[in-house]
């Protein structure tokens, strides 16, 4: 048996939410301090110290005049790919866009009578870079990866938005991916991949200027080297494996069910399936279908390994204990699969993602909905949120005074200063409001 159901309240069903709700982690200790290793390497030696860890680990001819995609592999990738992947990818792109583009945010400005004006005024980065991981050495080309993360980008307006992906062992780049970029306007792309790549982003280098935003899924050292520039860049989040709860009450599917843990489990051996149901019944039909489904996968052995290792399903005594515990995990994707979704959906506070109903699995978020894909994980998603327009903007206040609008302040301003023990601010005031 693959997962073994239990109960919320029994002894082993406490164990396994308490893990639940405190599954925050880092990178171990070794992990750390090779990215850091990394990341020295990339801030002393630039291009060089990347071209070797490229050779090492990807592709061993790289050169550094190939970092850069050129423009005759633009164009060839344009021509390799068929006209069904072109029209799957205009319909993904325009459903992103459509999404993303009420995400906008406008400059603002407020005016007192005494003639003061405070506002907002927001603008783009100048630059973000967008990671998209190698997918098995560029076979399974991450596609809605680039989408995901350069769409967004263009409509904050971003004026430079640079990939950045692994090339496979001939310094190649998979075709799909170099078309995607190109189809919403990416054309500077580079062949880098792990912890150097996102150092090389964060500090730049002779043939890769540094950017300001870093964004993007990818595997541990790619997770931790986003951690450890952090402050220097802004990154869109820590985030961990991917995730998802399934709430189920009797009308549930067993099948459906099964099939979206399955569709989770497949990502990663450490990939987190849970399933909080209230019946039992349909707890045992959900481990029959996954033992069912599970062999007809091209990825069998890693979903196996992740639904025996971290696979969950629990059985609630109500759906009120259900949506109570899936706001105590806080899951990146939430699926609500009971008899009326809707209705249960005022009570969810923390989740990544939400998908009501049968007819929604978290596959659709993934590819051609619209929302982002990238989520927070590890219960990161009770304080924080899916990439969007708002990770490549930043906004400054706006503040002006009038003469009279300081004389009216003035007091109050220099009474609390100097209860601040700021006598020259206080003074910076006053020295304007003095009579004449």
């Amino acid at each position: 048996m693959l997962i073994t159901p239990v109960t919320t309240h029994s002894a082993k069903g406490k164990k396994i939410l308490a893990g639940l709700r405190d599954r925050f982690q880092l990178a171990d200790p070794a992990c750390q301090q090779t990215v850091s290793t990394i990341i020295d390497a990339i801030r002393q030696r630039g291009d060089e110290a990347l071209v070797e860890y490229i050779r090492k680990f990807d592709a061993p001819k790289m050169s550094v005049k190939q970092l850069r995609v050129s423009d005759e592999e633009l164009h060839e990738a344009m021509a390799s790919v068929d006209d069904d992947f072109l029209d799957a990818l205009e319909i993904a792109i325009e459903r992103i866009y459509t999404f993303h583009e009420r995400e906008r945010e406008q400059s603002w400005m407020v005016t007192r009578e005494d003639g003061a004006i405070t506002g907002r005024l927001v603008h783009p980065v100048d630059s973000a870079g967008l990671y998209v991981p190698g997918g098995q050495g560029g076979k399974t080309p991450l596609v809605s990866s680039v989408l995901m993360n350069g769409i967004p980008a263009a409509i904050a307006g971003v004026e430079r938005r640079v990939m950045m992906t692994p090339p496979d062992k001939n310094g190649t780049i998979n075709p799909a991916l170099l078309v995607a970029a190109q189809e919403i306007g990416i054309t500077e792309i580079y062949k880098a991949g792990s912890a150097w790549a996102i150092a090389a982003l964060a500090y730049g280098t002779k043939t890769i200027p540094a950017v300001d935003v870093i964004v993007g899924p990818g595997n541990q050292y790619v997770t931790e080297a986003k951690r450890q520039v952090a402050g220097r860049v802004r990154i869109d989040m820590i985030a961990g494996p991917s995730e998802v709860l399934i709430i189920a009450d009797e009308t549930g599917e067993p099948a459906y069910i099964a099939a979206d843990m399955l569709a989770q489990a497949e990502h990663d051996p450490l990939a987190l399936a849970m399933c909080i149901t209230t019946s039992e019944k349909l707890a045992g039909q959900i481990v029959a279908e996954l033992d069912k489904q599970l062999a007809k996968l091209s990825r069998a052995e890693i979903a196996k390994k992740s639904l025996s290792e971290r696979g969950v399903i629990l059985v609630a005594k109500n759906l009120d204990e259900a949506i109570t515990l899936a706001n105590e995990i806080a899951a990146e994707h939430l699926e609500l699969m009971v008899s009326e979704p809707f209705l249960w959906l005022t009570r969810v506070r923390h989740a990544g993602a939400i998908f009501l109903g049968r007819h929604t699995p978290e596959s659709v978020g993934d590819y051609l909905a619209g929302p982002n894909h990238v989520l927070p994980t590890m219960g990161t998603a009770r304080f924080s949120s899916a990439l969007g327009v708002e990770t490549f903007i930043k906004k400054s206040s706006l503040i002006a005074y009038s003469e009279e609008a300081l004389q009216a302040d003035s007091a109050h301003i220099r009474l609390l200063a100097k209860l601040e023990g700021l006598t020259a601010h206080a003074n910076s005031v006053a020295i304007r409001t003095k009579k004449k």
